[in-house]
């Protein structure tokens, strides 16, 4: 299966980040978000990307096109300029990086990478957040309910602490990983490749009317993650994902783990219809 990543837009929010560098590529332990992501889909089988390219497009295309040569070691030749590699990079993967306009809209961008994608199922997601999602399940989940859109729903993470009252006496004051309420888009679908055509161009938003026509013909269901998922929209989020792989214990790094950690670390899915949320 295909993986879809959406990579162009202008991140107007990481302002201080992405003067220099589209979304995507804001580092997280010194690896831009979007490797995350590849790495974590890769874990499943997933090792043909195409990514939707907008805002500062050829940052993007200089990393991968230097990939393999900066991440393994190498002889050079001074004299006659041959670069010899001794190790290769450790990523099996193939990579369509497709300019899709740099105003585009989510929808749009979709919509122009229509040959690249083929008629076969394809997951689509974002280039700026990061999850334990079991990719696995997700798919079995899709081809069980034999519609043409799932969607991951998860629940957003707390930004503020919780506090717990006796009287007027703090009781108790924490910081939730993750509210008890309310379900949001996740950023992981799986998708026919037939759901293009509920796009019209390049000015339709994928969260606006192409989820809402899905969500009224009855195509869209939701697989529930209960696990790890956090999006990096401002600096404290980015702070956030930096202190989780710093210390170490970054949930979504599941190609450090055994089949039997990620099939525990991911409560499984269950099946619902869902409302157009927003990313």
């Amino acid at each position: 299966m295909k993986a879809v990543i959406l990579a162009g837009g202008l991140g107007t929010r990481l302002a201080e980040q992405t003067e220099v560098v589209p979304k995507p590529m804001v580092e997280i332990g010194g690896r831009p978000i979007i490797w995350h992501i590849m790495k974590h889909l890769s874990c499943y089988g997933i090792n043909e990307f195409i990514l939707a390219l907008g805002y500062k497009s050829e940052v993007i295309k200089r990393y991968f096109l230097h990939y393999a040569q900066l991440n393994s070691n190498c002889t050079i030749d001074l004299r006659t300029g041959d670069v010899f590699r001794q190790k290769a990079a450790s990523e099996d993967w193939i990579l369509h990086l497709v300019d899709t306009g740099a105003h585009t809209m989510t929808g749009g961008r979709v919509k122009r990478l229509q040959s690249v994608i083929g008629n076969e199922t394809f997951l689509l997601t974002y280039g700026d957040g990061v999850s334990d999602v079991d990719i696995n399940r997700l798919q079995l989940f899709h081809e069980d309910h034999g519609h043409l859109a799932t969607v991951t729903a998860v629940r957003p993470p707390a930004r503020f602490g919780g506090i717990v009252f006796d009287g007027d006496r703090v009781e108790s004051f924490t910081e939730k990983p993750q509210i008890g309420e309310g379900w949001i888009n996740g950023g992981y679908f799986i998708l026919e490749p037939s759901v293009i055509d509920c796009i019209a161009g390049d000015g339709t938003s994928w969260e606006k009317e192409p989820l809402e026509h899905l969500t009224e013909q009855n195509e869209l269901f939701a697989y529930r993650h209960e696990g790890f998922w956090q999006c990096m929209d401002t600096i404290r989020e980015l702070r956030i994902l930096e202190e989780y792989w710093q210390t170490g214990k970054a949930p979504w790094k599941v190609w450090d783990r055994s089949d039997s950690q990620k099939q525990s670390g991911e409560n499984s899915g269950r099946r619902t219809e869902i409302s157009v949320g927003l990313h």
